[in-house]
């Protein structure tokens, strides 16, 4: 006789600001991952527009605001732009590892100047080494940490350039956190070759989506992701493919003068740590 199935507890975080529009408030329902069946809840949910952050799976809960929306884009069909084209040209030379999730000093330090480049003054900018071990090696689920090194000499491993925390899920895979070089002396769109790589990957196992996370219209930093077409979204009705129009109209928006045109793609705010308090 096989054991219950236990339905997961749901826990609310108290308002607190929102980080993607200013003068609003954020508020998240959460559960805790944990247990044999974690891989098979935290795909569950990720399908319903959860993300992950350590043992924990959430997603927003706003009384008065739905700005934040799941997206993926559909691997198989990407396609990528002719800048895109030039990305991958620029960095193919790097050299791309699947490792296990446990942090490293070097990775930290890649992380630490990252933060100060391109999130100064952020939350995560006084994290602590031990911070950044839980946020890589606290995971229920299937996750890797895949390194992204300029070529090395001899046996010598190549300088560290860029990494992401990467779930690895039945229908996809999901970018938890990414970052790279902010200031590298040869190489630009490192973040976006970092997004580039996993349509790769994702077609390379026959998984259909690349999960990238929220998105939010209005707020600047999370207008990257819809540079990936196909691009689908979550809807009340279930996921939606963009149409061709409305994403031209969004790609537009977003590379015109004063958007994000000459601007690396920022990791959005819903893959970095947050403290939850399971309550009652």
């Amino acid at each position: 006789m096989s054991a219950p199935i236990r339905f997961p507890r749901f826990f609310v975080t108290a308002p607190s600001p929102c980080p993607y529009l200013p003068g609003r408030t954020e508020r998240k329902v959460f559960t805790e991952l944990k247990g044999e069946a974690a891989d098979e809840l935290n795909e569950a949910l990720g399908r319903i527009g959860f993300r992950r952050s350590q043992t924990v799976a959430y997603r927003p809960s706003c009384l008065d605001c739905q700005a934040c929306i799941s997206v993926r884009v559909v691997a198989d069909e990407f396609r990528p732009s002719s800048t895109q084209k030039r990305n991958i040209k620029r960095n193919r030379d790097l050299v791309a590892t699947e490792c296990r999730p446990w942090a490293t000093a070097e990775q930290f330090e890649l992380l630490q100047r990252y933060l100060a480049v391109r999130h100064p003054g952020g939350g995560m900018t006084h994290m602590e080494e031990s911070d950044f071990a839980d946020m890589v090696e606290h995971s229920p689920v299937s996750s890797y940490m895949i390194e992204y090194r300029e070529p090395g000499v001899g046996s010598q491993q190549g300088r560290l350039v860029g990494a992401c925390l990467t779930d690895f899920q039945g229908d996809g895979l999901s970018m938890i956190y990414s970052f790279y070089e902010p200031e590298h002396e040869a190489r630009s769109g490192l973040g976006n070759y970092i997004i580039l790589d996993h349509m790769r990957r994702a077609r390379d196992r026959e998984l259909p989506y690349v999960y990238l996370g929220y998105w939010v219209e209005g707020s600047e930093r999370m207008q990257y992701k819809v540079r990936y077409r196909p691009l689908e979204r979550l809807t009340r009705n279930g996921w939606e493919r963009v149409s061709d129009s409305e994403q031209k109209r969004l790609i537009a928006a977003a590379t015109a003068p004063g958007g994000q045109r000459d601007r690396e793609a920022l990791p959005s705010k819903d893959g970095e740590p947050s403290r939850y308090r399971m309550v009652g």
